[in-house]
């Protein structure tokens, strides 16, 4: 499929346009699940606009994935400015993205939220093929 996907001020996140189209098997999980029931009974050649809201998209924001940091807890000779990306070990092992949302002599601010996350979706899907 063709898609095209906006914030609603009209912001294009992602898009197919210039690529290859999307390719995804419903029901394996990859996609978030507004999307996949956007796709639910379309036929080939069918175009649609969808919006997805935050819940069923990339979820809610949440403030207790925002950490402040001191800056004399961070290895030595990592001095990350705002935009940048960290990685971090979770307690359970895993590891977490993050991004440098503030930055002071003292400490960092990094939000772990997913970029998207509490942002209702619209995409411009079109059905090319089904296999």
């Amino acid at each position: 499929m063709d898609y095209t996907g906006t914030l609603e001020n009209g912001t294009v996140f992602d898009t197919s346009e210039g690529g290859e189209p999307l390719e995804f098997t419903l029901g394996e999980g990859k996609m978030i699940p507004g999307f996949e029931q956007a796709v639910l009974g379309m036929k080939v050649g069918e175009s649609k606009t969808v919006t997805i809201p935050a819940n069923e998209a990339y979820g809610p924001y949440r403030d207790d994935l925002v950490l402040v940091v001191n800056r004399e807890d961070l290895p030595t000779g990592l001095d990350p400015d705002v935009g940048q990306q960290l990685q971090m070990t979770r307690p359970d092992g895993g590891t977490s993205v993050g991004t440098v949302t503030n930055a002071t002599d003292t400490t960092i601010t990094v939000d772990f939220n997913y970029p998207l996350a509490g942002k209702d979706l619209t995409f411009e899907i079109e059905l090319m093929s089904i296999q």
